[in-house]
């Protein structure tokens, strides 16, 4: 038996880089699959995992090891709950766009409480900075100064040009780190620009729809050369939380954290309750009014709806 890494996963097989820096390609055992996870993939990016090898040089997984953490989304397939994005990361990059495509503060939002559900850091990364126009400065600033008050790193980067991501590579540095986004805001341009070594295919964004094209199909993680691993992640267009308790999804929004002993009611759902310490807050500016819609969206709509 031997420990490896999942590096990449397409559903039947999986890519493992076992402790020796061997890669092999492995498939999973049924009762693993069958052991009523919710998710569609049971095994995912990130993964540590135990292996028994075959005589062709294939491998079989045979234990899952403890997860320390994994992110997930509503899933678009139907039948199931949930898809993980990717597992046992240290810290999670949210590429946002103003252009090409744009990205809308409640996909960063229902981002952020996804890993905050599961104590993921957060750095949110603002790209394409060579394309935007002297009048969309302000605006960029205007949206960074909603997630930097409430405790999330943001920088500003352009990943074709290689500017201001030097910092990511000692960011990266012996850690296991995500990268998502819409498609088209620049993941694998980014990983590319990270290490030269790296030649991630990359596509056109749609004129008609001002879309990324989806090259990621599946999550894979990649060894950069200057240490650490970076997952990239497939692009989505709108992010389904799930499995979360919406009585405690204030818990989720760290502005709104701070302030749930001052409601009056310790069971206090931030909607009509009298006294409420948070829609206060939403009133006098304290709590941006986007954030507090997106909180009403989590805790109002249906669980059932499919997001793509």
């Amino acid at each position: 038996m031997k420990k490896g890494k999942v590096l990449k996963s397409t559903g039947k097989w999986y890519l493992i880089e076992l402790e020796n820096g061997e890669t092999l390609q492995a498939g999973i055992r049924g009762k693993i699959r069958l052991k009523g996870i919710k998710s569609t993939n049971p095994v995912a990016a990130g993964d540590e995992v135990m292996i028994s090898e075959n005589e062709d040089g294939t491998g079989v997984i045979t234990e899952i090891l403890p997860r320390h953490n994994y992110i997930v989304r509503k899933s678009i397939n139907l039948s199931k709950q949930s898809h993980i994005l990717a597992a046992n990361v240290d810290r999670a990059y949210l590429l946002v766009t103003l252009v090409a495509p744009e990205t809308h503060l409640a996909f960063i939002d229902r981002f952020l409480v996804a890993a905050e559900a599961y104590r993921i850091p957060v750095t949110l990364l603002f790209n394409k900075m060579d394309l935007y126009m002297e009048e969309h400065l302000p605006l960029v600033d205007d949206i960074m100064e909603i997630y930097e008050e409430i405790g999330y790193p943001c920088e500003k980067i352009s990943a074709l040009n290689k500017t201001n991501v030097e910092f990511l590579r000692d960011d990266i540095k012996d850690k296991q780190v995500m990268i998502a986004g819409h498609s088209g805001t620049g993941k694998s341009t980014l990983i590319n620009a990270l290490d030269s070594t790296l030649d991630i295919k990359t596509a056109e964004i749609s004129i008609h729809h001002m879309q990324g094209q989806h090259t990621t199909t599946f999550a894979e993680m990649h060894k950069l050369k200057t240490g650490g691993y970076i997952i990239d992640t497939p692009g989505v267009k709108a992010f389904g939380v799930v499995d979360l308790d919406k009585k405690v999804m204030s818990h989720y929004f760290p502005e709104m954290r701070a302030l749930l002993n001052e409601c009056k009611f310790h069971n206090c759902q931030h909607l009509n309750e009298p006294d409420c310490a948070i829609k206060e807050a939403v009133e006098y500016g304290e709590i941006h009014p986007s954030r507090y819609n997106t909180y009403l969206d989590l805790i109002t709509e249906d669980q059932t709806q499919n997001y793509r």
